[in-house]
């Protein structure tokens, strides 16, 4: 994936039924374990389409936070997103 690709990647991902969203500045997340399943053979093509974009990750999170695609963690908890693995 280039990171010209990025909005067709989100546009995808929202035309497959998923609520696509930053989370902070940290990473992003598809949609909820609901979309995710419903979305899922959907979503396995995006992914074979669009293949690797984990070194673009700042990249997505930036468009999603340009659209209002974003959610803040709390601050009592933004430190447990800081540690984890996120899309």
């Amino acid at each position: 994936m280039k990171a010209s690709d990025i909005p067709a990647f989100v546009d995808r991902v929202i035309e497959a039924g998923c609520d696509i969203c930053a989370i902070g500045h940290f990473g992003y997340f598809l949609g909820s374990g609901e979309e995710m399943v419903a979305a899922e053979d959907e979503l396995k093509r995006i992914d074979e389409e669009f293949g690797d974009r984990d070194f673009l990750l700042p990249e997505i999170v930036a468009y999603l936070r340009s659209l209002d695609r974003y959610i803040e963690p709390d601050p009592s908890v933004a430190h447990v997103f800081e540690r984890m693995t996120l899309h």
